[in-house]
């Protein structure tokens, strides 16, 4: 049609024909050849014209669809851009496909996986929680139990929908004991009954629900760096923080590596050989910070740049799980010496003629509310169906003794 009207505004009037010519001649009308009408500048106009509208129209129409890839504010390390991915909307997704991931080797773990889960429970996170576990604690379909472990794990299914898994632990002699027990987090590349799990280290303290990193595009392995260590040596993987998609050749893969591992080699080291060249990497900020950072001399390696100015109310805020790792001191259930916590605290700085003592008071504060969270007593209650008559039991449980 826009071709007929330009046709039509740019061709030749008729020429008046003579008495003479009239027999012989018929009506001539001259129009502008195709090459010519292309190269005028009104087609040219027009045409732009009617492309801008079509292109508002899909973009406008897809808008939703249209999930920008966009450039972090911050440069990751080592210079490498970091993105973020575009997700499926939350509103479509089969949340039973999806589950976070916990794992206890003991008593002392089993407690902070507790309180992972209640914590995932007071944020009203959407995806399934399943809890790793030895199998001598507990038959899952258990109605009761007298230890200690046994009331957390009832304490976890009833009331924080948590799906009991028991399993063998995967036990590892190394150089370092603290991390014997850690292959058994990879048991996770074994749960296919999801499509995607997500594994975090119980050792932490959840402020903020990741929902949305179980819709990241497909891939087996979205991992985090470990920004701790020096830009200077090569980029390593964390394990402290997964989303994995559960195979069985994955698995496979995870165990024949286990196996040839070293005395030094414990889950991170695994990660890092497998996928340190595949994984889909997740910027570290705004979801993982380390206790340690607060009180380092490098808080450029977890801000990703020099331009940025270090604020620790703002990075706390920022963070969605704070990882408890100060070496020397032990985790926060462990005792630890004075002289050994007053090495590791955060030091005051002056900034001007005031003294910022921010840093110490929030990594003081990261402490204190955990160990509050494992001593705090809990009475919670328990339907037991039995025979058609509901009764209820009741337990006082404690993470720690008195």
């Amino acid at each position: 049609m826009a071709l007929q009207f330009l046709r039509r505004s740019w061709s030749y009037a008729k020429v008046p024909a003579s008495d003479e010519t009239s027999s012989s001649l018929s009506l001539a009308k001259d129009r502008l050849t195709f090459g010519e009408l292309v190269a005028s500048r009104r087609f040219r106009w027009l045409t732009g014209a009617v492309f801008g509208i079509l292109l508002f129209i899909v973009v406008f129409s897809n808008s939703d669809r249209f999930s920008t890839i966009r450039t972090s504010s911050s440069p990751a390390q080592n210079g490498t851009q970091i993105v973020n991915y575009p997700m499926t909307d939350q509103k479509d997704a089969d949340w039973s496909r999806f589950a976070y991931i916990q794992y206890a080797t003991d008593a002392l773990y089993l407690c902070n996986s507790v309180m992972f889960f209640e914590r995932l429970e007071q944020l009203q996170s959407k995806p399934d929680r399943v809890l790793l576990y030895p199998s001598k604690m507990l038959d899952p379909h258990a109605t009761g139990g007298e230890s200690d472990e046994a009331k957390l794990l009832i304490l976890a299914r009833d009331i924080y929908k948590v799906k009991l898994v028991p399993i063998t632990v995967q036990h590892r002699q190394g150089h370092d004991p603290t991390w014997a027990e850690s292959f058994t987090k990879l048991l996770s590349f074994n749960q296919t009954q999801y499509q995607r799990t997500l594994s975090i280290d119980s050792d932490s303290t959840l402020q903020q629900h990741m929902d949305e990193l179980f819709l990241l595009p497909s891939t087996p392995l979205v991992a985090t760096r470990a920004y701790w260590l020096s830009p200077e040596e090569k980029p390593k993987l964390s394990s402290q923080l997964m989303v994995i998609e559960p195979s069985e050749a994955e698995f496979a893969r995870i165990t024949a590596k286990i196996n040839d591992a070293g005395p030094n080699d414990y889950d991170m080291e695994i990660i890092d050989s497998l996928y340190k060249d595949s994984a889909m990497i997740l910027p570290h900020r705004p979801y993982v910070i380390l206790t340690g950072t607060f009180g380092s001399d490098h808080t450029d390696w977890w801000l990703g740049n020099n331009e940025e100015i270090w604020d620790p109310v703002t990075a706390y805020n920022e963070a969605k799980l704070i990882h408890f790792s100060d070496w020397p001191r032990p985790k926060p259930w462990l005792p630890a010496p004075a002289n050994t916590i007053e090495q590791t605290r955060p030091k005051c700085v002056m900034k001007g003629d005031v003294e910022d003592c921010s840093a110490r008071e929030i990594w003081e504060g990261i402490y204190a509310d955990f160990k509050a969270r494992r001593k705090v007593s809990r009475q919670y209650e328990m339907d037991v169906s039995e025979l058609a008559m509901l009764t209820t039991a009741k337990a006082d449980l404690r993470c720690e003794p008195q």
